[in-house]
């Protein structure tokens, strides 16, 4: 069957995914879902960290991107993965805060975006979360069984294009499940989680992972975040987060520009955020999409 998300068709076939913010309340409604429904970007980093946590506007957005599409590459909408205000701390603010994620999951979302992920305990009952009980991927090698439980499966399953039964068969995590449709990331972004990552990383079941300069600063004492080149402490963080996502096979998430797009792809970054804003992102995507020479249509 075709692939639902965007990403990880890309992905799969070894090219680069550039995604865009949408964390501007006005964007975050039913009107801004068919603004951003033929979007340049492949996914959508729909931001509930900083902005208000409203479900319903959620909904409304990805019923907006429904209405609005198809994308130009033919998929019924791009993915969409939300950055979570609940934050990784450990497995009992997980385990305590599961409605968020299910709540989430429920409005058709293709991914969740884990912040301050400091433990592999926390990303452990993160995944769990994440995962009816009947996809058995990872099960006992890492993993326990799903937590997911029963609710309004209609819904994402609208979202998707797809019946009920087809929603919770494809609704598992990639790529620990190869047939799954969700994409979870985490947030290495502070002196604490840095400790950890080398195993966090190694949970199964996550997906991508990044950084993040501007939290990493804050853990370490600065007021603002120094600009580059970075300071030895920051740089040094930043390079064991690479490493251990390597080591892990996990995709590296970071931001990049026009100046920088080669660069990184060389270096083997797979996920960008590109800055400049929409216009400005637009620009840096389509670089690196003719340097790698894409043919999916954007």
């Amino acid at each position: 069957m075709p692939r639902i998300n965007k990403a990880i068709e890309l992905l799969e076939h070894g090219q680069p995914v550039y995604y865009r913010r949408v964390d501007n309340p006005t964007d975050q409604n039913y009107d801004g879902g068919l603004r951003f429904a033929r979007t340049w970007a492949d996914y959508i980093d729909y931001n509930m960290e900083l902005a208000p946590y409203d479900i319903y506007r959620l909904r409304e957005f990805m019923r907006g991107l429904v209405d609005g599409g198809p994308t130009t590459s033919g998929h019924r909408t791009p993915a969409v993965i939300v950055t979570m205000p609940l934050e990784g701390r450990n497995e009992h603010t997980i385990r305590a805060n599961a409605w968020i994620i299910r709540q989430l999951l429920n409005t058709g979302v293709h991914g969740l975006h884990l912040c301050h992920a400091e433990t592999p305990e926390a990303a452990r009952a993160f995944v769990e979360t994440c995962r009816f009980a009947f996809h058995k991927p990872g099960v006992g090698q890492g993993l326990e069984e799903g937590r997911r439980g029963h609710s309004d499966e209609k819904s994402p399953a609208l979202v998707w294009g797809l019946s009920v039964a087809e929603y919770k068969q494809r609704a598992d995590v990639w790529p620990l499940n190869p047939n799954g449709e969700l994409m979870l990331g985490l947030k290495i972004e502070s002196k604490w989680c840095v400790e950890n990552c080398e195993r966090t990383v190694r949970v199964p079941g996550i997906c991508f992972a990044e950084w993040g300069v501007n939290d990493m600063s804050l853990s370490m004492g600065y007021i603002t975040t120094p600009p580059k080149p970075f300071p030895p402490e920051i740089e040094t963080a930043r390079t064991r987060i690479i490493t251990a996502c390597r080591s892990a096979a996990l995709f590296f998430q970071e931001e990049t520009g026009p100046d920088g797009i080669k660069e990184q792809i060389d270096a083997g970054i797979k996920i960008f955020a590109t800055d400049g804003g929409s216009e400005g992102g637009a620009a840096t995507a389509d670089i690196g999409r003719k340097y790698t020479g894409r043919t999916m249509p954007y």
